[in-house]
C-alpha cells in the first residue's frame, strides 16, 4: 500500500509546484499567440493531441511501458475526461462570454473545492482549520490580483460563470481520482501519457464538428511555435510534473497551483513582454504567499512547538 500523502509539503514538491505553475502561466502566452491563428477546440485539440504524441515516444525511450489493463486504461479516460475535456471545453465556452479575469478567479475556487471534496472522500487528506482560512486568503489574494473591476461582471452571463465554476469543480475531482494510479502501480510519465491520449481521443470529435478544421487556413509559424509550446511545456511536461506532485503531496496541496499561475503568468508577462506590475499584483502576491503558508501549516507548526519548548532549551541553555 503507498504512504498516505504529505500533509506539509517538502522543498522538492514546492519546487515542482513553482515550476508546474510557470508551465501552466506560460500556457497563457502561447494561448495568445496561437488563437490569432487557430479557433479554440481546434488548439485544444492540438495541444493535448501533440503532447499525447511526445509522450508517447518518451515513454519507450524511457525504458516503459504502457499498461494494457482494461481497468487502467478506463481510468485515464476517467481522468482525461475530468482534467482536460469537460474543463477545457467548458472554460473556452465560458471565456467567449465573461472576462479572462473573472474566469481566473472563478477557477481560482478548484483549491476549496478540492479541500471539501478531499475531506469527503479521502482518509489521509482531512480538512482543517488552517487549509480552509488559507484557502480563502489565497482566492482573496487572486481577486486583489486581476483587480476589482472584473468583479462588475459578476451575476450576468451566469451560465458562463457556473460552467467556469463547474470547470473548477471537475479539476478538484480529477485530483482525487488522479490519486488511484498510485495504488495501480503506474508512474507519473505513463499516467501523464495515458491521461492527455484520452483526452485527445476525446476532444477529437468535438473539434471536427465545431471548427470544421479542414477548412481553416495553415497558421504561420509563430503560431505553430507557439502550440507547440503549449504541447512540449504547458502539457506533456506539466501532466509529469502534475502526477508527480499527486502521488506524494496529495490533491488539496497539487490544486494548489490554481493561485500560483496568475502570479507565474503576471510574473512572464512582466520578464519576457515588458508589462509593468501594478500595486495590486504585489499585494495579490503577498495575500496568495500567505493563503499557501497557512494551508502548508508548516510556520503555525513551528510556532506551536516553539511555545511548548521552554525558554532556556530554546536558546540552547540547560535547565
Amino acid at each position: 500500500m503507498p504512504p498516505a500523502v504529505n500533509r506539509t509539503m517538502s522543498a522538492p514538491e514546492w519546487a515542482m509546484l513553482l515550476s508546474l505553475s510557470v508551465l501552466w502561466g506560460g500556457s497563457f502566452f502561447f494561448t495568445r499567440v496561437a488563437l490569432s491563428a487557430l479557433p479554440p477546440f481546434s488548439l485544444v485539440v492540438l495541444r493535448v493531441g501533440l503532447a499525447a504524441l511526445i509522450l508517447n515516444t518518451v515513454v519507450p525511450l524511457s525504458g516503459l511501458r504502457m499498461p494494457r489493463e482494461a481497468r487502467i486504461w478506463a481510468a485515464f479516460l476517467g481522468m482525461g475526461f475530468l482534467n482536460n475535456a469537460v474543463p477545457f471545453c467548458l472554460i473556452v465556452w465560458g471565456q467567449t462570454h465573461i472576462a479572462s479575469g473573472l474566469a481566473a478567479i472563478l477557477n481560482a475556487a478548484t483549491p476549496l473545492f478540492t479541500v471539501v471534496a478531499a475531506h469527503v472522500f479521502t482518509s489521509d487528506e482531512r480538512m482543517t482549520g488552517n487549509r480552509l482560512v488559507g484557502v480563502f486568503i489565497g482566492l482573496a489574494g487572486v481577486a486583489v490580483m486581476v483587480g476589482p473591476t472584473v468583479l462588475a461582471g459578476l451575476g450576468a452571463d451566469l451560465l458562463a460563470q457556473v460552467a467556469v465554476l463547474g470547470a473548477a469543480l471537475s479539476y478538484a475531482f480529477a485530483g482525487l481520482l488522479g490519486r488511484r494510479f498510485l495504488r495501480m502501480g503506474v508512474r507519473p510519465l505513463a499516467t501523464a501519457t495515458g491521461q492527455v491520449t484520452a483526452s485527445a481521443l476525446m476532444l477529437v470529435p468535438i473539434a471536427m464538428v465545431v471548427d470544421r478544421p479542414w477548412t481553416l487556413p495553415l497558421p504561420d509559424a509563430s503560431a505553430w511555435g507557439a502550440v507547440f509550446g503549449l504541447a512540449a511545456l504547458s502539457t506533456a511536461l506539466a501532466y509529469v510534473l502534475y502526477f508527480r506532485i499527486l502521488a506524494t503531496a496529495g490533491a488539496t496541496n497539487l490544486l494548489l497551483v490554481t493561485f500560483l499561475i496568475p502570479v507565474s503568468a503576471i510574473l512572464l508577462g512582466a520578464v519576457v513582454l515588458g508589462e509593468r506590475l501594478q500595486p495590486q499584483h504585489v499585494l495579490g502576491m503577498v495575500l496568495i504567499g500567505c493563503g499557501l503558508a497557512a494551508i502548508d501549516g508548516r510556520l503555525w507548526s513551528f510556532r506551536q512547538q516553539r511555545r511548548r519548548i521552554p525558554p532556556d532549551v530554546y536558546q540552547g541553555r540547560d535547565i
